[in-house]
């Protein structure tokens, strides 16, 4: 029971973002690791460096 009520606390201080495109509303849960090793910065120029190698810019 605890780990359900712990799953939902988490849950709820996720933040989201919605968006609404025509008639369909997006609504998006973002959450972050917290034991991860890796910026933003560097997660963005990893994929950057990825796609610009594998020449998939689609």
């Amino acid at each position: 029971m605890e780990q359900t009520e712990k799953q939902t606390t988490d849950k709820e201080q996720c933040p989201h973002i919605k968006k609404k495109i025509g008639r369909t509303t997006y609504n998006v849960a973002i959450h972050f690791s917290k034991t991860s090793r890796e910026t933003m910065t560097d997660k963005i120029n990893r994929l950057i460096l990825h796609d610009i190698n594998s020449e998939d810019f689609s």
